[in-house]
């Protein structure tokens, strides 16, 4: 699933005329991009949920061949978030086997197949891309890779309730918008909020004692931009 209804407001004045999934990279659509990644690493199924500009989106993808069959969840008339969005496409998702999930904005050369063949070895519930980078917000993780708590470094918020964080247990890692999801997880996300608008970290954070939420830092190395704001934009540009 790609998740390309994002309002992306960092990106304005660009995504004032335009979704963010459709602002180019060297000429080309950060939803192309993705969508071509992914078939390259071997998907052959995407689901696209589309709200801001969601005719724009829906246009582009019927106007391109991707050697994928694309689904189109339609969330035009309301936004549902990560989580929400998630729910929303699950006829498409809960068949029985994981599924990927990937940001619009992500733009990267990592190996998609090696992390989601990683995950089905796991037998996690959902494996989620992890870095050592620079943020005020961390998952923190121990020794084997299992989510235990999360931290928002500027104002020492810790969650979930009663979490303790021990520097010497636990390392923090910034999430890289980009996980593996197994259909395990539905009845405990259909439970977790009374709202239908969600996003799909705190639910991690809020079920990571009872799930088993990986983390994933692939020893090679890869190339990980988020162009959700205009300096990292030009970085990818620079680079890609």
């Amino acid at each position: 699933m790609v998740f390309a209804a994002g309002l992306g407001t960092r990106l304005r004045p660009l995504t004032d005329s335009r979704p963010k999934a459709l602002v180019e990279v060297n000429g080309v659509p950060m939803l192309e991009h993705v969508i071509r990644h992914i078939v390259a690493c071997g998907f052959s199924e995407i689901v696209v949920n589309v709200h801001h500009f969601g005719d724009m989106v829906i246009d582009f993808l019927q106007s391109k061949e991707w050697d994928a069959k694309i689904f189109i969840s339609d969330e035009r008339g309301e936004l549902l978030d990560t989580g929400g969005g998630i729910l929303k496409a699950r006829e498409w998702l809960d068949d029985g086997r994981p599924f990927l999930v990937h940001n619009a904005d992500i733009l990267t050369d990592i190996d998609l197949m090696m992390m989601y063949r990683h995950h089905l070895d796991s037998h996690a519930d959902a494996t989620l891309l992890a870095a050592s980078r620079e943020t005020s917000r961390y998952l923190l993780f121990d020794a084997k890779g299992q989510l235990h708590g999360w931290i928002n470094t500027a104002t020492e918020e810790v969650k979930p309730a009663g979490f303790v964080y021990d520097k010497k247990i636990y390392r923090p890692l910034a999430f890289g918008g980009i996980h593996v999801v197994s259909p395990t997880i539905f009845p405990s996300l259909e439970k977790y909020s009374s709202e239908r608008k969600f996003s799909i970290t705190p639910y991690y954070v809020s079920e990571c004692r009872k799930l088993s939420i990986m983390g994933y830092s692939p020893k090679e190395s890869y190339r990980w931009f988020d162009i959700g704001k205009p300096e990292t934009l030009r970085l990818a540009e620079s680079s890609f």
